[in-house]
């Protein structure tokens, strides 16, 4: 029976880290690919603001076409002019009710946030954890608190 899985992408972390740390942006493909290889997906969520403009709904049906169910948040501004699209919340709502189902859970996000709930993951609930993220900007705790950590690389941009 093969290993179940699901898939949780902080989908605006990705895109700022991979552009700051790696130049480049994140292959929704290869990365997909990779995490299914031998194994179940049973969910995939992608965790988006939204801005209403044209290109961003096409990535948005890209996503949705690879397999990701495309979670949207709108695109908030402050009056001090400070914006707000913060997904943590829901993320974390979705990956405790995921993990029922899952024998993994796989993270891309580099918010050290998330530490606490990799770490309650994996001791109180037996789950492995999977946290991809660019490693210069992903936070110490929560690489240590996953189970594995795996380094976005040339081989998970676009090319």
């Amino acid at each position: 029976m093969p290993e179940k899985v699901a898939i949780f992408v902080d989908v605006q972390n990705v895109y700022y880290t991979c552009r700051q740390a790696l130049g480049g942006n994140f292959d929704y493909n290869a990365f997909w690919a990779r995490v299914a290889d031998g194994r179940e997906v049973v969910a995939a969520y992608a965790y988006a603001i939204d801005r209403g403009d044209e290109k961003q709904r096409q990535f948005q049906n890209i996503l949705r076409a690879i397999g990701f169910e495309v979670k949207l948040k709108p695109f908030i501004r402050r009056a001090d002019g400070s914006a707000k699209g913060d997904w943590d919340v829901g993320i974390t709502i979705d990956i405790l009710e995921s993990a029922v189902m899952t024998d993994t859970l796989v993270l891309v996000s580099g918010d050290g946030d998330f530490a606490i709930l990799a770490d309650k993951l994996r001791q109180h609930y037996g789950k492995r954890v999977e946290v991809y993220g660019a490693p210069a900007l992903t936070a110490r705790a929560l690489m240590d608190a996953a189970s594995d950590f795996i380094a976005i690389d040339q081989s998970l941009l676009l090319s």
